[in-house]
C-alpha cells in the first residue's frame, strides 16, 4: 500500500509517500511558509535532495506545487496519480466524534467544516486539502487521522470547564487537546528508548503552534490546548493563555468586534505581535543583535513553559522525562536551555556541550547527574499516521 500523508499546519505542509507495511519513506518535503514572502518546497526522493523558493499564497497553491514534483519527470516518484492508494490527512479538530482515524465520506468533510470555528488556522486548510487531493487521486481512498484522538483519555477533571453543566454537555464545550499525533509518536518512542511502560511523561511540542502533554504510562492525562488551539504556550502568531477580561475590554472599552478580536489573537499575536516576527530562527537572531523585544519574546517563551513543566510535575507526582519535538523543540538549543536552566530544584540539569550537538535521532541532552532524564526526539508524525491508516484497512 502507497499512502500518500498530508499534513497541513497552520503555515506549511509536510508531505511523505510511505509504502506500508515495510514503512519505507519513498519521498518526502515540506512547504513552508506559505502564505508569507519566499515561500520555500523542499522535497527529497532517489537520495536526492533539492529546495526552491515560490510564490506559494495559501494552501491550495502548495498542495498544487506539491503534487506537480511528485509527477516531476526526475525528481518525481510517481508516473500516475493512481499509484497512490491512500491519501492520509492530518486533522487537527475531530471534536467529540472521531477518537480513531476514518475513512473520508461528505458526512465526515462536513464535521471537519462545521469545526473549522474552533481551529481556524488549521481545520479550514485540512478540508481543503481533502478536497484538492480528491480531484487529484481520484482513485485514493481519503482518511482523516485526528490531533484530538489521542486526549480523549483526558480525565474529566482535566477535561471539564467550571462552566455551568447544563451548557457545557449541550454544546460539547470541553478541552479537546491537539497535536495527538506528534505527542503519541514521540511518547512512545519515549517509552520504547526508556525501557518504562509505567513511565510519567512531559512531552513538549514547539514548532509555530506549541502544546504540551503530561503522559502517563502512555495516555494523555493533562495536556495545554483546550476547547481550540490558541491557548497555553505563546506561538508562533497565538497569544496562548490571556485573561479572558482583555477579551471584554477589547471588545466592550476599544469597539473591536468577536471576529477581529478572533483575528488579533490568532494570527496577530505570540510571537509576531512582541517581535513583528513569527519565525523563532529571525527572533534568536535579532535577539543576538540586541534586540530588546526579541529577548523578552524569548524570555517569555521559556517562562510559560517552564510553569507547565512545573504544573505537569505536580499532576504526574513527579517525571522520569521531559522531551522536546518538533521544528523548535528539535533545533532550537537556545530555547532548550532557556527552558532548562535553574531547574535543578525539580531534578532538571541540561548539558550545555549535549544540548547543541546535532540532533538527527533520539538524544539525551542533560547531565549526568540530572534526576530527570531530557531528551531531544524528532518527531515523525507521517510515519504515525501510516501506521494507523494502513491499520484501519487490516
Amino acid at each position: 500500500m502507497q499512502i500518500l500523508i498530508i499534513n497541513s499546519g497552520s503555515s506549511s505542509i509536510k508531505f511523505q509517500v510511505i509504502k506500508m507495511p515495510s514503512e519505507e519513506v519513498i519521498c518526502k518535503g515540506l512547504a513552508e511558509r506559505i502564505g508569507l514572502e519566499n515561500s520555500i518546497l523542499q522535497f527529497e526522493s532517489k537520495g536526492r535532495s533539492d529546495s526552491e523558493i515560490l510564490s506559494l499564497s495559501n494552501h491550495e497553491d502548495s498542495l498544487n506545487a506539491i503534487t506537480s514534483i511528485l509527477l516531476h519527470h526526475k525528481m518525481g516518484v510517481l508516473n500516475h496519480p493512481d499509484e497512490i492508494n491512500v491519501v492520509a490527512h492530518r486533522v487537527v479538530h475531530g471534536g467529540n466524534l472521531f477518537d480513531q482515524p476514518s475513512i473520508i465520506d461528505n458526512k465526515v468533510l462536513d464535521e471537519i467544516e462545521r469545526l473549522a470555528s474552533l481551529a481556524p488556522l488549521h481545520n479550514p486548510a485540512n478540508a481543503i486539502g481533502i478536497k484538492v487531493a480528491t480531484k487529484i487521486f481520484k482513485k485514493a481512498s481519503q482518511v482523516a487521522v485526528f490531533d484530538t484522538a489521542f486526549h480523549q483519555t483526558l480525565p474529566e477533571k482535566a477535561y471539564r470547564y467550571a462552566l455551568p453543566k447544563k451548557i457545557a454537555d449541550k454544546h460539547d464545550i470541553r478541552v479537546y487537546g491537539f497535536h495527538g499525533t506528534s505527542h503519541k509518536y514521540v511518547s512512545a518512542e519515549a517509552i520504547a528508548y526508556l525501557r518504562k511502560p509505567k513511565s510519567k511523561i512531559i512531552s513538549i511540542h514547539l514548532g509555530n503552534g506549541c502544546s504540551m502533554t503530561a503522559v502517563e504510562n502512555g495516555k494523555s492525562v493533562d495536556h495545554s490546548l483546550g476547547f481550540g488551539p490558541s491557548n497555553g504556550l505563546i506561538m508562533g502568531t497565538r497569544s496562548g493563555d490571556i485573561d479572558q477580561s482583555v477579551v471584554f475590554y477589547l471588545m466592550d472599552s476599544l469597539g473591536m468586534s468577536s471576529k477581529e478580536v478572533n483575528q488579533l489573537l490568532q494570527k496577530q499575536s505570540g510571537l509576531l505581535g512582541l517581535t513583528e516576527y513569527s519565525d523563532l530562527r529571525e527572533i534568536q537572531k535579532a535577539a543576538d543583535q540586541g534586540n530588546k523585544d526579541c529577548q523578552l519574546a524569548l524570555a517569555m517563551t521559556s517562562y510559560r513553559i517552564k510553569k507547565y513543566i512545573g504544573s505537569y510535575i505536580a499532576v504526574l507526582n513527579g517525571v522520569d522525562a521531559i522531551l522536546f519535538t518538533a521544528g523548535i523543540g528539535e533545533n532550537s538549543s537556545v530555547l532548550r536551555a532557556m527552558v532548562c536552566e535553574n531547574m535543578e530544584g525539580l531534578g532538571i540539569q541540561i548539558d550545555a556541550h549535549r544540548n547543541i550537538q546535532n540532533i538527527s535521532t533520539i538524544s539525551e541532552i542533560q547531565k549526568d547527574t540530572s534526576e530527570v532524564k531530557i531528551l531531544v526526539i524528532p518527531t515523525n508524525e507521517e510515519l504515525e499516521i501510516a501506521k494507523q491508516t494502513y491499520a484501519l484497512f487490516l
